[in-house]
């Protein structure tokens, strides 16, 4: 009897440790929203130097938050965002990719498949949650795949949630060619 009282009492622990980090992942979860001024931040790139949004005034920052270094989707996102790193270029933006991996994990990513743009890790999840962006994978808590399009006077000018990595980097560059036009 009192190995069933045991193993309930455990069982209640995990899952209330669970809901615990679900309410946690939503509490801030709140999306910014077209408009607004875009949440400032200072992150660690995947060479360790602190960057922070602030220095891109002037220019069209492209943020956006994907779950996990190297897997199949997130690679996908990168490469496209890195074949057309030079119309963003052109357009006066920059793109900045974040997820909660280390700045090592970063680090291998970019040199395993050269990729050219800053990518900024969040292990303590803060901006990720700034960005109403942080998600449960099972118990891990990762970042959503959603993507911000940042004006050169820090606003929020366009927002996509829940995006599909083999059409973000186009879709963006669609909403950057439009927004130019006015």
């Amino acid at each position: 009897m009192s190995k069933i009282i045991l193993a309930s009492a455990a069982v209640v622990v995990v899952v209330a440790g669970v809901l615990a980090i679900r309410s946690f992942a939503t509490d801030d979860n709140v999306v910014p929203q077209v408009g607004q001024a875009a949440p400032t931040f200072t992150l660690p790139s995947q060479e360790g130097t602190p960057v922070s949004l602030e220095s891109y005034k002037g220019k069209w920052v492209v943020l956006y938050f994907y779950p996990k270094d190297m897997t199949p989707g997130c690679t996908r996102e990168a490469h496209e965002f890195q074949n057309d790193l030079e119309k963003y270029k052109a357009a006066n933006a920059v793109i900045l990719g974040v997820s909660v991996d280390s700045v090592d994990s970063h680090k291998q990513f970019c040199a395993k498949d050269s990729l050219n743009f800053t990518l900024l890790s969040d292990s303590d999840k803060k901006v990720v949650s700034q960005y109403g962006s942080l998600g449960n994978y099972g118990v891990m808590q990762i970042a959503k795949r959603n993507t911000f399009l940042i004006d050169p006077n820090g606003k929020v000018v366009k927002v996509w949630t829940g995006v599909d990595p083999a059409q973000s980097s186009s879709e963006v560059l669609t909403a950057l060619n439009e927004l130019e036009k006015h």
